[in-house]
C-alpha cells in the first residue's frame, strides 16, 4: 500500500495500523507536545497515551496507533494543541 507522510509517499503493509506505518518508514517525529512543542512519538501502541496523535486525510488529532492504513492516506503532523469550534464556526 501508498500512503504520504507530510506530502512525501511511503510504501507500507497492508494490515498494520498507521503507527506502525510510519515507525517502520522512519518517521520518529509524530507531533510537536502542547506545552514546549516538543517533538513526540508513539509509546504504548495501544490507546493509552496519545503520544501517536496525527492529522490523518484533514482530520486533527486521531490516534495512529489505533487506525488501520487504507491506500491513500494522506497523514501529518499534528502541531500543537487541536482548535475547538463551538457552535456555528466560533472559536475558543
Amino acid at each position: 500500500m501508498t500512503i504520504t507522510f507530510e506530502g512525501e509517499p511511503l510504501s507500507v503493509p497492508a494490515g498494520i495500523s498507521v503507527a506502525a506505518a510510519l515507525l517502520a518508514g522512519g518517521v520518529k517525529n509524530f507531533r510537536s507536545s502542547v506545552v514546549g512543542g516538543r517533538p513526540r512519538a508513539p509509546y504504548c501502541m495501544m490507546g493509552v497515551c496519545f503520544e501517536c496523535l496525527v492529522e490523518i486525510d484533514g482530520i486533527p488529532a486521531r490516534q495512529s496507533c489505533l487506525i488501520p492504513v487504507r491506500e491513500g492516506m494522506a497523514i501529518r503532523r499534528q502541531i500543537g494543541a487541536v482548535e475547538l469550534q463551538f457552535g456555528a464556526g466560533e472559536k475558543a
